[in-house]
């Protein structure tokens, strides 16, 4: 029985979606539940999977073809028994006797095509041992370093398919060659929102520092026993940011506002964004109700959280609906930085590399482990003196963290 294989819905803040990578082929075997395609949104790629045994009979959508919600992209043959041959018998027949048996996705084979390579030299390493788009470029890379490589091969490569996230180019010293890839969808649509963030707001920053001492003679006195008691959730620094930032939020409710249109959104909750860093660009999951949750629900949602964006596997649910946001650039050594705001939020706070500094302490100088902090905020919506005791606020929970506790 044939069934039509559709895109998943897609919500509301999502238009369409591009198809990324065909998993499966048609008259290759599929068993339930097995990955058939990608499709990458602005936000995040989507996974269809196999709903029962059998064949892919006809794909509607290529890679590279944008697709709306819902919509066919390929035919299904329930309960057909398939192949386990990757590629048509056409192109199957192009191929060295020797790859006849390799698995290969479509954009990996054309590529191969593309830059001469012999997929017998690829080393695999997809699902299954299937050859991925990847491998072919790390092959041709690793080529292209070769010393003894022909001159002929010095021209700009073909560009990735388009809306896949293509591997950054690595080129030998002394070339001047180029090499031009498409953005991302993900890399395009945050290049859009950071542009009219910084275009459609008026967009301002205040500094403090904050000593860590506090925080670090806690970690130090108590993460063994944190750790044990939590079921190996380690603790971190971003716990404390998130709880402190939680507190401030609630004594300043214009900085976990929003703005829409011309009205101001005030939101009786804190749902914080916390920035991780991917391969395709920066993602912001939302903690929920951070007012609710302990020490070790923060850096244990943080920890998942983390592991789904390398992966690949957040939710669009999961990075929707954040109050405020929080950005940690010191963990790639930045000292100091200006955040940009995440719309249609009112500020973000920026956290930097924590770094020992001679500092003035009761008349005496002492070396203090001392972090920049950085909040940016919408002064339409936010005055300087709310954002300047927002940011002090933070610091002095942060700097004697019993107060979180106390609630002073």
């Amino acid at each position: 029985m044939s069934t039509e294989i559709k895109a998943p819905v897609f919500p509301e803040s999502v238009a369409d979606g591009t198809i990324a990578t065909w998993h499966k082929q048609p008259g290759e075997a599929v068993s339930r539940d097995e990955l058939l395609v990608d499709i990458e949104t602005d936000k995040v790629v989507l996974e269809v999977v196999a709903q029962n045994d059998g064949v892919i009979k006809e794909i509607l959508k290529p890679e590279g073809e944008t697709i709306l919600s819902a919509e066919v992209i390929a035919i299904f043959e329930d309960g057909a028994a398939g192949t386990t041959a990757s590629a048509p018998a056409s192109e199957a027949a192009s191929e060295p006797a020797a790859n006849d048996d390799l698995k290969v996705n479509p954009a990996a084979r054309k590529l191969a095509e593309e830059k001469n390579i012999s997929l017998g030299d690829v080393k695999a390493t997809g699902k299954d041992g299937r050859i991925t788009k990847e491998d072919v470029l790390n092959h041709a890379k690793a080529a292209s370093a070769v010393p003894a490589a022909a001159p002929a091969a010095a021209p700009a490569s073909a560009p990735a398919p388009a809306n896949v996230a293509p591997a950054v180019p690595v080129f030998a010293q002394g070339e001047r060659i180029e090499k031009r890839v498409p953005m991302t969808r993900l890399r395009a649509t945050i290049a859009k929102r950071l542009v009219s963030a910084q275009q459609n707001a008026a967009m301002l920053t205040t500094y403090n520092e904050v000593d860590m001492t506090a925080i670090m003679a806690l970690r130090k006195q108590y993460k063994a026993m944190f750790e044990k008691k939590h079921n190996g959730a380690r603790l971190g620094f971003m716990s404390f940011f998130v709880k402190a930032a939680g507190e401030a939020l609630k004594r300043f409710p214009a900085v976990n506002a929003s703005i829409d249109g011309s009205d101001m959104v005030y939101h009786g909750y804190q749902d914080i964004g916390v920035a991780v860093s991917t391969e395709k660009g920066l993602v912001v999951p939302v903690l929920r109700d951070v007012d609710s949750m302990g020490l070790a629900d923060i850096e244990s949602g943080i920890v998942e959280y983390a592991g789904k964006a390398r992966d690949g596997k957040l939710g669009i649910e999961e990075m929707q609906g954040g109050t405020f946001t929080i950005t940690n650039g010191g963990t790639f050594g930045s000292l100091m930085s200006t955040p940009i705001i995440n719309p249609p939020q009112t500020a973000i706070l920026g956290m930097h590399k924590i770094q020992d500094r001679p500092m003035a302490i009761d008349g005496q100088v002492e070396i203090r482990p001392m972090m920049y902090l950085a909040v940016s905020y919408d002064h339409r919506m936010i005055d300087g003196k709310e954002a300047v005791q927002f940011l002090v606020t933070i610091k002095e929970l942060l700097e004697d963290p019993t107060r979180i506790l106390l609630d002073i």
